[in-house]
């Protein structure tokens, strides 16, 4: 099976068994209604199709040198490349801008057409502005060179990018018409349902104007694309070339970006991604306005809470809700605001957070600056904090609550066995070992027994405990402490905060069990 945004991407799906479940009967009355329930889309197509625009790209080929196209793979190539000609050729009609390419003289500034280093696509778009601003997926655009916008009426206008963001796939284009064009609006995603009827609008195969119908097949997909995906699925028909083609709703509202298609053949087989507009239009509004996306940013690392986390925090396992922080970033915006590691994150800025996926999405949509009531779970109790939310930066680095003085040189440590690790204190040595930052503080993992609690839990030799049973630990001792007054305590399991290996912002809270110990 391949998950497509382009010829050359594909993933494995696992094997799905099939399971014969007994339908009631449909009687003739139910299914006349039913037939007679299908939307006649006809005239809301023709008042749509003219703001729906095909998106022609030259980009650089990141195969060339090995002599290989992504378009190589597509079984309708050849078709696909006369379309393209045509396109960009002599039979695609001239736009009265000064700035549109002329059939009677070509782009100056494009690519050779028989250059290998470039790769001719296509993509699609919808217009949002009548001066000319447009809506597309980012990997439509990807490493463009040279970018053309062909209308419904046959007019081809040069475009220029306002704007991208590969976190969400969103990009703007702008070109300067001689007139208004027609544009639509986005719609509330939020308040579409699984079932509701949706027209997707684009340009599959080079096929401009191309339109299907089907309905929303569920909400809030994550197919591990990016760190925000929240996609709207439909079975409404998407192939290659409908990337960044509107979804609309029978309102005429778009409702959602197309942007990906799980398929065995490159074709749709049902089962297509949208972007959903309340996650496109705040990303679009930032690319026009500051030609970037700038998202809040919270400063805490996150992790998923698990049945075994949570009744090492003394919640009740079987309702898993809220985003458990794992790390605060020292000096952000949760520092300040007085979270900790261990907190449960329960309520953001009025909404309630299901998980870590909802909370990071939240945040990222939220206005930078924005101070926010942030309901958390700590010590079995709920509290309230607030926080003003800083700026995420791709470039961000997580703060340190380490001081910048190397440790003391220390006499070798004597490693003592706990739930199937050697840990041991740590000194220069065994930092040079492991080849662990001066800023991380606790005791080191310098060995585990196979098969024991430590090792399923994946821990590692060089990973760093940083606490154990709810208490910071410098010492093997403290370690060793905290076990023994958890199974004092008739306890089953105890939790400890795991450091990666040299890498000190990954951290993870695990429950190890306190049973069967080596």
């Amino acid at each position: 099976m391949r998950f497509a945004r382009r010829a050359s991407l594909a993933i494995g799906l696992a094997a799905l068994a099939m399971v014969a479940v007994p339908l009631k009967p449909v009687n003739k009355a139910q299914a006349e209604v039913s037939l007679n329930s299908l939307p006649d889309v006809a005239d809301l197509v023709e008042k749509l199709l003219p703001a729906v625009v095909e998106i022609s790209v030259q980009s650089r080929n990141p195969s060339a040198g090995d002599g290989a196209s992504p378009l190589d793979e597509n079984p309708f190539k050849n078709f696909f490349d006369d379309f393209l000609k045509r396109k960009q050729g002599d039979n695609a009609k001239p736009s009265p801008d000064k700035n549109a390419p002329d059939k009677d003289a070509p782009d100056k500034d494009a690519p050779d057409q028989n250059n290998h280093d470039v790769v001719n696509s296509m993509g699609s778009g919808f217009i949002i502005d009548p001066k000319g601003l447009i809506v597309t997926n980012n990997h439509v655009i990807a490493d463009e060179i040279n970018i053309q916008v062909h209308m419904q009426d046959g007019t081809v206008l040069k475009a220029e990018l306002v704007g991208h963001d590969p976190k969400t796939d969103i990009a703007v284009l702008r070109v300067k018409p001689d007139k208004d064009l027609p544009f639509v609006q986005f719609g509330d995603s939020d308040k579409a349902r699984i079932g509701q009827w949706v027209i997707a609008i684009g340009n599959p195969f080079g096929l401009g104007g191309s339109v299907s119908l089907g309905i929303i097949s569920a909400k809030a997909r994550d197919i591990n694309s990016g760190p925000y995906d929240n996609y709207l699925q439909t079975d409404a028909a998407i192939n290659k070339g409908n990337s960044g083609g509107p979804l609309f709703d029978l309102d005429g509202h778009v409702i959602g970006v197309n942007t990906a298609i799980f398929s065995p053949t490159g074709g749709s087989v049902g089962i297509g991604f949208s972007v959903p507009a309340d996650e496109a239009k705040p990303v679009a509004d930032q690319l026009i306005k500051f030609g970037e996306a700038r998202r809040g940013w919270l400063g805490v690392k996150l992790q998923s809470l698990t049945p075994d986390v949570a009744e090492g925090l003394g919640l009740d396992k079987d309702k898993l809700a809220g985003a458990l922080v794992a790390d605060v970033t020292v000096g952000g915006p949760s520092d300040k605001g007085g979270l900790k590691a261990g907190d449960v994150i329960i309520g953001f800025d009025g909404r309630y957070i299901e998980s870590g996926r909802t909370l990071r999405r939240i945040v990222a949509e939220t206005e930078v600056g924005k101070n926010v009531e942030i309901k958390i779970i700590r010590d079995k109790k709920e509290q309230v904090a607030n926080v003003t939310l800083g700026r995420l930066k791709d470039d961000e680095k997580q703060a340190s609550a380490a001081d910048t003085q190397k440790p003391t040189e220390q006499a070798a440590p004597v490693a003592a066995p706990v739930l199937g690790m050697s840990l041991a204190d740590l000194t220069d040595e065994l930092r040079t070992k492991f080849k662990l930052d001066d800023k991380i503080k606790g005791v080191v993992v310098t060995d585990v027994t196979t098969g024991s609690v430590a090792s399923d839990k994946a821990i590692m030799p060089g990973d760093v405990v940083q606490e154990a049973g709810g208490n910071k630990v410098t010492t093997a001792g403290d370690v060793a402490d905290a076990v023994a007054q958890a199974i004092k305590d008739g306890k089953s399991s105890i939790l400890m905060l795991v450091a990666r290996g040299s890498d000190a912002g990954e951290t993870r809270f695990l429950a190890l069990k306190l049973k069967a110990q080596p």
